[in-house]
C-alpha cells in the first residue's frame, strides 16, 4: 500500500478558490495516524526460538501540511507456547543481540525510549501517492463512487507505465502486462488509503469503501474483530503474485466512521512464508488536539 503512484494529470487542480459541498472543516489541531505493527522477528534466537516484535508510529498532520512522527519499539515475546517453552528453557533471557550483513541487532523485551520531532525532509502538504497536495485539494475529491474509481483508476494507470517503464531497466524483457494483471489490486489499495492516510471528507471515505468492496477480487469476509478488540467488516484483496511471491491481505474497516481498523499481511515466497514481512497492523486514525508526543509504552 505504500507504492508510489503519479497523481494523473488533471485530476487535483491547485489554486480552486471554491469549497466543494463535501469539504470537511478541520475537528481537530492535527490529522492524527498512529499504527501498530506485529511481526515475528524474521531470525530465530536463543536455542531456536522465534519471537514476535511490535512497534508503534505516529504521525501528526496539522491543517497547513505540517507534520510530526514518533516511534517506539514496544517490545519482543516469544510467538507461540512452543517458542515460550523454549526460551524458558534458556532462562527465559530478556535481551538478545546479534549480527547479520554488518548491522547490530538488539532485541528487548522491555520498550524502547522511543521519540517524536518534526518530520525532516519533508515538504509541507499532504503526501498523496508521490504527490504533494493541500488540504483543499483533499476536500475537492469525487463523493460519488464511480467518480472516484475513474480517478484511482487513471492514478494506478499513470503509475503503472512509469513502473514498467523503471522496471526495464533491471528486466529488459519487463512489460506493462506484467503490471497489469495486478490493476485491480492497486485500485483497491489506493482506495484504503483514503480510509486513513489524509484528512479526506467523510462523503469521500464512504465513496472510498464503495470504491473498495466493489473492485473485482475483493472478497467480503463478514463481521470480526481486530487485535484491540473493535468491530469492523472484514474484506480480502486480490492476491498479488508476482516471480514466485504470493501477498494476500484482509482489511477491517469501521464502516460507521469508515476508517481503516486493521490490515493483515501473509506473505509466500514460494509458499513459504516470509517472517517480518507478514503480520498485522492497526490503525488508529482521527482529529485531535494533544500536541505530538513519544507515543505510549502500550
Amino acid at each position: 500500500m505504500r507504492i508510489t503512484l503519479a497523481v494523473a494529470a488533471g485530476l487535483l487542480l491547485a489554486g480552486v478558490a471554491a469549497v466543494p459541498a463535501s469539504a470537511d472543516a478541520p475537528k481537530g489541531a492535527y490529522w492524527r495516524v498512529e499504527t501498530i505493527y506485529t511481526t515475528t522477528h524474521p531470525r530465530p534466537v536463543g536455542s531456536g526460538y522465534h519471537l514476535t516484535q511490535r512497534n508503534v508510529t505516529t504521525e501528526w498532520l496539522s491543517p497547513n501540511g505540517k507534520a510530526w512522527t514518533g516511534m517506539r519499539e514496544l517490545g519482543a515475546r516469544p510467538a507461540t507456547k512452543k517458542d515460550e517453552a523454549a526460551w524458558r528453557a534458556d532462562g527465559s533471557p530478556t535481551t538478545w543481540d546479534y549480527r547479520t550483513e554488518g548491522m547490530k541487532i538488539h532485541l528487548s523485551t522491555q520498550p524502547g525510549k522511543g521519540w517524536v520531532g518534526a518530520a525532516k525532509g519533508r515538504p509541507d502538504g499532504f503526501l498523496s501517492r508521490g504527490k504533494v497536495v493541500t488540504y483543499q485539494q483533499l476536500q475537492e475529491l469525487p463523493t460519488d463512487a464511480e467518480a472516484l474509481r475513474k480517478q484511482l483508476t487513471a492514478e494506478v494507470d499513470a503509475w503503472i507505465d512509469e513502473a514498467a517503464e523503471e522496471a526495464k531497466t533491471t528486466d529488459p524483457k519487463a512489460t506493462r502486462n506484467d503490471w497489469l494483471v495486478n490493476l485491480d489490486r492497486y485500485v483497491a489499495e489506493r482506495a484504503v488509503e483514503l480510509l486513513y492516510v489524509n484528512p479526506v471528507p467523510d462523503k469521500v471515505r464512504a465513496a472510498a469503501y464503495q470504491v473498495l468492496k466493489t473492485t473485482k477480487g475483493v472478497g467480503d469476509l463478514g463481521r470480526d474483530k481486530d487485535p484491540l478488540g473493535r468491530s469492523g467488516q472484514k474484506l480480502a484483496l486480490p492476491v498479488s503474485s508476482r516471480k514466485g511471491t504470493a501477498l494476500k491481505q484482509q482489511l477491517l474497516v469501521d464502516t460507521s466512521a469508515m476508517t481503516l481498523l486493521a490490515e493483515y499481511t501473509d506473505l509466500k515466497d514460494g509458499g513459504k512464508a516470509v517472517l517480518g514481512k507478514s503480520g498485522v497492523t492497526t490503525y488508529k486514525a482521527g482529529w485531535t488536539d494533544d500536541k505530538p508526543a513519544v507515543p505510549a509504552a502500550s
